[in-house]
């Protein structure tokens, strides 16, 4: 699977999971050069908290486009050290 914005190929992987729709990359997959922190922060019942990262492709910012969960709660484990994508960011067989 391949997260691509702007041009640019954020992330790219055979080892995605897929949650509710939204495949979950590694996150060694994830070109680091394209992410800014975020201090945006949402709550899922069964998944735990997520933290944001800004999405950030020749000099154009895509706002909390990439999110995680630091710590998921039991139910979400297999999503822990992954990095999902959405507002644009196309995510496609490579």
């Amino acid at each position: 699977m391949k997260a691509t914005w702007n041009g640019a190929t954020i992330a790219q992987s055979d080892d995605t999971v897929v949650v509710e729709g939204n495949h979950y990359f590694p996150a060694d997959s994830v070109n680091p050069e394209y992410l800014r922190p975020s201090t945006n922060h949402t709550t899922c019942p069964w998944k735990g908290e997520a933290s944001y990262h800004s999405v950030h492709v020749n000099g154009q910012d895509n706002p909390d486009a990439a999110w995680y969960y630091p710590t998921p709660k039991d139910a979400a484990r297999q999503i822990a050290g992954r990095v999902a994508f959405w507002k644009g960011v196309q995510v496609t067989q490579d």
